[in-house]
Parts: C-alpha cells; sequence; structure tokens
C-alpha cells in the first residue's frame, strides 16, 4: 500500500513515524517547506514539494491546515489515483466539501486527531464520507491506530469529538496546572509538586482504562466520609468545578461548529 502524507508539519510528521513503525514503509511525504523537507529526509522519509506527487498513492492523508484545504484540493484532485482514499485531518472541514472537489470515485474520509498520537497514544474520531466502503474505512482505521486507539462516529459528531478528545488534552494540562501550583500553595518544591501531580495523573487513568467499573465508582472507593477526598470534592462542587468542565466542552463544540 503506498501512503501519501500531504502536510509535513508536527501530526503528519507523527503519523508517518507511527505508520512507520507499524511496518508500511511506501510513504512520501509532499512538504513545501524546504527546511521542514530537509527535516523529514534526514529521518530517512520520502519527500516531495508538489502535491502532484500523491499520484499512484492508495491512501492520502490531509494533514493541512482548514484554510489551505480549498488551495490543495484542485491540485490533489487532478492528480489522485481514481479508487484512492482521502483521509482528512483538517479541523471543521466536512466531507461533503472535500467529495465536491474531487473524482466521484475517490473515497474521503474525516479524522479528528489529539496531540498524544506523538506518543504513540493518541485518539482518533473518525467519519466515513458518503461513499466509503467497509474495506476502506477498515484501512484507515488500520492506518491511524498506529497512533493509538480510534472511534469511528458519525460526521455530525465530530464536534463532540473536538470538544471531548481534540481539545481534551488541554483540559488534562490545566488540571495538572492547578494541582502543581496548589501543592505548592501547601508547602511542597515545584519538582515534587509535578512529580506527585504526573505520576497520580498517569496512574489513575491507567487505572480508569483497565477498569470495568464507571469513573464515578472508582471516585466513590477513594472517597471516605468526612475525609481529606470528600472534603476537595465537596469543595469542587460547591465552586462548581463540574459544571464549569462540562459547559467548557460545550463552548468548544459550540466553537468547533461555527468554524465548520
Amino acid at each position: 500500500m503506498r501512503i501519501a502524507v500531504v502536510g509535513g508539519g508536527v501530526m503528519g510528521g507523527t503519523l508517518v513515524e507511527a505508520m512507520a513503525r507499524a511496518g508500511h514503509d511506501d510513504i512520501v511525504v509532499v512538504e513545501r517547506s524546504p527546511e521542514r523537507r530537509a527535516e523529514l529526509e534526514a529521518q530517512g522519509r520520502a519527500t516531495a514539494s508538489d502535491v502532484e506527487a500523491v499520484a499512484g498513492a492508495d491512501v492520502v492523508l490531509l494533514v493541512v491546515k482548514p484554510q489551505d484545504v480549498a488551495t490543495v484540493l484542485p491540485v490533489l484532485a487532478s492528480a489522485l489515483d481514481p479508487e484512492a482514499t482521502v483521509v482528512s485531518l483538517a479541523a471543521g472541514v466536512r466531507t461533503a466539501t472535500i467529495e465536491e472537489a474531487l473524482p466521484d470515485s475517490v473515497s474521503v474520509v474525516r479524522a479528528m486527531p489529539n496531540t498524544p498520537a506523538v506518543i504513540g497514544r493518541g485518539m482518533f474520531g473518525v467519519s466515513p464520507g458518503s461513499r466509503v466502503s467497509d474495506d476502506r474505512l477498515d484501512t484507515v482505521v488500520d492506518l491511524l491506530g498506529s497512533g493509538g486507539e480510534v472511534v469511528v462516529v458519525d460526521e455530525s459528531r465530530q464536534d463532540a469529538v473536538t470538544a471531548v478528545s481534540g481539545s481534551g488534552p488541554a483540559y488534562v494540562f490545566y488540571l495538572a496546572e492547578q494541582m502543581i501550583e496548589a501543592g505548592i500553595d501547601a508547602g511542597l518544591d515545584p519538582e515534587a509538586a509535578r512529580t506527585l501531580t504526573v505520576q497520580t495523573l498517569l496512574g489513575s487513568a491507567e487505572l480508569l482504562a483497565g477498569s470495568d467499573d464507571p469513573p464515578a465508582e472508582l471516585r466513590r472507593r477513594v472517597t471516605s466520609p468526612n475525609g481529606t477526598t470528600h472534603a476537595a470534592i465537596t469543595t469542587f462542587d460547591d465552586r462548581g468545578v463540574g459544571e464549569g468542565i462540562r459547559a467548557g466542552v460545550r463552548a468548544a463544540a459550540a466553537r468547533s461548529a461555527e468554524l465548520g
């Protein structure tokens, strides 16, 4: 299978590395920046400066900024193999918009990644367009799975995917910021506060991932009546922390819809 990645920035480069680790070795990266091409070539990657290099590719990953999609699509349309599958990681761009610009035989899949893909622990929300077969969708899921987990959702749910997992790492980092600052306020030195916070978040996430119990039940087990955790959770509730998080996610979803 020949793969072309249009856009060799952080996410494009991350996907290339992930797919290469999974055994895909016929990959070309289309990147216009000479400096970035040189970096990729130093890593042993095949590169090209022109989108026409996608000719003959079975799968094309479109990893460009949303505002650049309109410029790239006409060139892509003239160069694509008639049976190619295009996977767009351009936030907010609908599959219908891309399908209209490409030949009718080309399949289009929309995907929303997140930044932990850089370490192979990413989350991808994938939505097939109107002319994607099950086999082609399975191929896309397998490819993106090289960089983490994949969930298939209806495209009408992509704004929610963006709000929960696309923006989600920032929420976790925000929580980490507050926990570290609180630890310092309580008398810990910054290094100790950071170590305690990071390992607590990491261990808790792994515990949650490996458990069949919902988060509320895992939280209950840590929360003794009138104990220290109870004091913290009660304060969070009094300050509206839970509702604030839910409102923030809703705001992110609404903004995603506006941008789309």
